[in-house]
C-alpha cells in the first residue's frame, strides 16, 4: 500500500462564484443557489470558504465565461483574499477552465468537479468507490486537462483540489478507456453480489421502505431515529452516499427493511446519475417510498420537484405508494407549525415530523403500517412455458401458494397485493 498523502499545512482557501444566467425557466433564486454551493464547498474536509458572490452574467464569454472587466475585478479580489481554489457553481468548459486558471493563477472547479470530489470523499463501500471512479473518468475524458494519478490513491478525493493529482498533464485517452474497462469489470462483480443479496431479501417477506429526498433534508437523522442505528448524520450536503439498510420492527410486530439512500440535488452531473443508477436501485425495489423534505427550506417546493424528476428518470413505478415526510418542523415558527399540522391532518399521505426531536415520528410509523397493510387476494394465473421470466418473478416475490403444470403452461395459485399485480402486468 502506498504511503498516505500528507495534508496541507493550512486549509484550502476557496472562493465560490455563482454565475447568474437568468432565464425564463429558472426556478431558483441566485442567492439561494449560491448558499447551496457554499454548503457544497463546506462539505469537503480541509476547505475554508473565504468569500462568495453572485456574478450577473447576461451572456457567457466563450473563452473566459466572464467579460474582461469582471475578470480583472475578480482577479484583484481573489489575490487580496489569497485564494487557492475557485469554485464556479455551474458548467465550465475545458477551454474556459484553462484560461481562467492561467489568468487568475488559481485552481478552478466547476459544479460537476466539486460534487465528484465530495462523492469521492464520502464513498465507503466497494461499489460506491468504483461508481465514483467511473463517473470521474467519464468527466476527465471530456477534459484531458487534469492528471488522473488519483486513481492509485488509497483514500477518498480525486486530487482536483490538491495532492499528487494536481499536476496539469494531458491524460491519454486509451489509458483512460482501459481504466474504464477495468473498473466496469470489477463493478459487474460487485453488482452481481448485490443482486444475490437482493434476491435473498426477496425471499424474506419483509417490505422495503426507502427514504429519498433532497440532500440535507434529514433522511439519515430520521433513519437513525427509526432504527437506532448510527449512520453519519450531519448538517452537511451529501453526508450519506452509500445506501444503508436496517431491519425495523413496527409497533404491530411487523418487520420492514428501511433503506437510506444518497441525497438528490438539482443539476446532478449526468455522469453521476448514470453511475449511481445501480446504487439507487434500492428505490426501484421499494414497496413504499418516504419522500423526506426539509419543510423549513425556502425552496422546499423546488427541491421536491427535483426529487420527483430524478425518481421519474430512474423509472420508479407510479403505483409504488409514497408518503411525504415534512421534516424539520422544529425549525419553524409556532404559527407556521400550527398551519402545517392542520394541513398535515387533512392528508394521510403527508406526515409532519422532526427527526431531530422525534415529534411526529410515532404518527409516521403508524402511517407506514397503514400503507403496508394493503389487502391481499388470491388469484389463479396461467403462465405459458415460453414466459419463464414471469414465473420466476412470481417466485422471487413469494406470492406463489401452489403450482402445477398443464399442456398450456404453468398454473399458479397466487396471493398478492394490488401493487404486486400491477408490477407483474407491467413486465
Amino acid at each position: 500500500m502506498s504511503a498516505p498523502v500528507s495534508s496541507q499545512a493550512r486549509p484550502t482557501r476557496a472562493y465560490v462564484l455563482h454565475p447568474d444566467l437568468r432565464s425564463a425557466e429558472a426556478r431558483r433564486e441566485p442567492e439561494l443557489r449560491l448558499a447551496e454551493a457554499v454548503s457544497l464547498a463546506a462539505a469537503l474536509p480541509d476547505m475554508e470558504v473565504v468569500g462568495h458572490e453572485v456574478v450577473r452574467l447576461p451572456k457567457p464569454n466563450a473563452g473566459h465565461l466572464f467579460g474582461s472587466g469582471k475578470l480583472e475585478e475578480l482577479k484583484e479580489r481573489l489575490s487580496a483574499a489569497e485564494v487557492d481554489l475557485v469554485l464556479v457553481d455551474g458548467p465550465v468548459t475545458p477551454v474556459q477552465q484553462r484560461n481562467l486558471e492561467k489568468d487568475w493563477g488559481v485552481k478552478l472547479l466547476d459544479r460537476t468537479g466539486l460534487i465528484l470530489e465530495i462523492f469521492a470523499d464520502r464513498a465507503r463501500t466497494r461499489e460506491g468507490v468504483l461508481q465514483v471512479e467511473l463517473a470521474a473518468l467519464s468527466y476527465q475524458r471530456t477534459r484531458l486537462v487534469r492528471a488522473w494519478t488519483h486513481l492509485e490513491r488509497q483514500r477518498g478525493g480525486f486530487g482536483f483540489v490538491g495532492g499528487p493529482g494536481e499536476t496539469q498533464i494531458e491524460a491519454d485517452r486509451r489509458a483512460i478507456d482501459e481504466q474504464v474497462i477495468r473498473i466496469r469489470r470489477q463493478l459487474s462483480k460487485v453488482v452481481k453480489t448485490r443482486e444475490l443479496h437482493r434476491a435473498a431479501r426477496r425471499k424474506v417477506p419483509f417490505p422495503i421502505v426507502a427514504l429519498v429526498g433532497y440532500t440535507n433534508a434529514g433522511k439519515s437523522t430520521l433513519f437513525n431515529r427509526m432504527t437506532g442505528a448510527e449512520v453519519l448524520a450531519k448538517d452537511m450536503l451529501f453526508a450519506t452516499l452509500d445506501p444503508t439498510m436496517r431491519g425495523v420492527t413496527l409497533a404491530s410486530g411487523r418487520k420492514i427493511i428501511l433503506s437510506d439512500t444518497v441525497g438528490f440535488i438539482s443539476d446532478l452531473p449526468h455522469e453521476l446519475v448514470a453511475a449511481f443508477r445501480a446504487t439507487l436501485e434500492e428505490v426501484l425495489e421499494a414497496d413504499l417510498i418516504l419522500h423526506v423534505r426539509d419543510i423549513s427550506h425556502p425552496e422546499t417546493e423546488e427541491q421536491a420537484e427535483d426529487v420527483a424528476e430524478i425518481l421519474d428518470s430512474l423509472g420508479v413505478d407510479e403505483d409504488v405508494p409514497m408518503i411525504e415526510v415534512w421534516n424539520k418542523i422544529d425549525a419553524l415558527s409556532q404559527p407556521m407549525r400550527d398551519a402545517l399540522l392542520v394541513q398535515d391532518a387533512r392528508k394521510t399521505t403527508i406526515q409532519a415530523v422532526s427527526a431531530l426531536t422525534g415529534e411526529g415520528v410515532p404518527a409516521l410509523v403508524s402511517a407506514i403500517e397503514a400503507q403496508l397493510a394493503e389487502e391481499r387476494h388470491r388469484e389463479e394465473l396461467l403462465v405459458p412455458f415460453d414466459e419463464g421470466r414471469r414465473r420466476a418473478w412470481l417466485h422471487e416475490h413469494n406470492v406463489v401458494r401452489t403450482e402445477r403444470e398443464t399442456k398450456e403452461g404453468w398454473v399458479l395459485d397466487v396471493e398478492w397485493t394490488g401493487t404486486q399485480r400491477a408490477r407483474y402486468r407491467a413486465l
